[in-house]
C-alpha cells in the first residue's frame, strides 16, 4: 500500500483505479489468454487420439461379431 492517504486499496479517494491495480488486471488477462492458447493447441492431438481409439474399438467389435457368427 502507498503512503498516500487518498488511496484506499485498489482505488483512489476519487474512485480512480491505481496503476498497480490496472497493471495486475492486464497481466492476469494476458496470462489467461496465453494459457487458453496453449490449451487450445493441445486439443487437436487429443481429438486425434480419441478418433484412433474409437476406430480400433469399432474394428475389434466387428471382429468379435464375425467370430460369434462363425465367419
Amino acid at each position: 500500500m502507498t503512503d498516500d492517504p487518498q488511496i484506499q486499496g485498489d482505488y483512489t479517494g476519487d474512485g480512480v483505479p491505481t496503476f498497480d491495480y490496472v497493471r495486475d488486471r492486464i497481466e492476469h488477462r494476458a496470462a489467461v489468454a496465453e494459457g487458453m492458447t496453449e490449451l487450445s493447441g493441445d486439443t487437436t492431438e487429443v481429438d486425434e487420439r480419441i478418433a484412433e481409439r474409437d476406430r480400433v474399438a469399432k474394428e475389434k467389435l466387428a471382429e468379435i461379431r464375425r467370430s460369434l457368427r462363425g465367419e
